[in-house]
């Protein structure tokens, strides 16, 4: 058991069987009363963030979570199959705890998963990925300006929005919390 004084940022804790992930929080002390902390948290499982208060020193209980390096091997049925970086043991996530990383994961590249009593939690990616364009319509002459946009097909399957300018073939940056085109990759 901890208290409230020891939530961080990533911090994960058991309420009611549920496991939640501390995204933001924040120790305030008023003029008047006692202390308290401030969290805004995520469930780890369905995503949903809600807020919440706790008085200074308040019991919690916190689960342990074990974030390890994995590698994407390839797509099996609807389960996708990882192997551990350290022990080359393979596992395989259902296609519900992968969630929207599917849309940026090619094989062979390089993720995180957040373990729980040797179960998968989530799939976490790296801030952007570098993706192949597959498909997008070619940009009319004279559309060179960087007002408009277009959508394009990633080489995962995925369709994103991106300048006019972006050509079939060419290689993007990827933002992969938000899915947003963040930029060209020059070979």
């Amino acid at each position: 058991m901890a208290t409230s004084n020891d939530i961080k940022n990533g911090t994960v804790l058991k309420i009611d069987g549920q496991l939640w992930s501390i995204i933001e929080f924040q120790h305030v002390k008023p003029g008047k009363g006692g202390a308290f902390v401030r969290t805004k948290m995520r469930n780890v499982v369905s995503g949903k963030v809600v807020d919440k208060t706790y008085n200074a020193g308040a019991k919690i209980e916190t689960a342990t979570v074990d974030r390890r390096d994995y590698q994407y091997l390839y797509l099996d049925g609807g389960d996708f199959v990882f192997m551990d970086l350290e022990d080359y043991d393979q596992i395989t996530v259902a296609k519900e705890t992968v969630g929207e990383a599917a849309n940026f994961m090619l094989e062979n590249q390089n993720v995180v998963i957040a373990m729980h009593e040797g179960a998968p939690l989530y799939v976490e990616l790296p801030a952007s990925v570098i993706l192949e364009i597959t498909y997008t319509e070619p940009g009319l002459q004279g559309d060179r300006s960087s007002a408009g946009t277009k959508p394009a097909t990633l080489e995962t399957g995925y369709e994103i929005q991106v300048p006019l300018f972006v050509e079939q073939g060419t290689k993007v940056k990827v933002d992969t919390r938000e899915g947003n085109y963040l930029g060209r990759v020059s070979e």
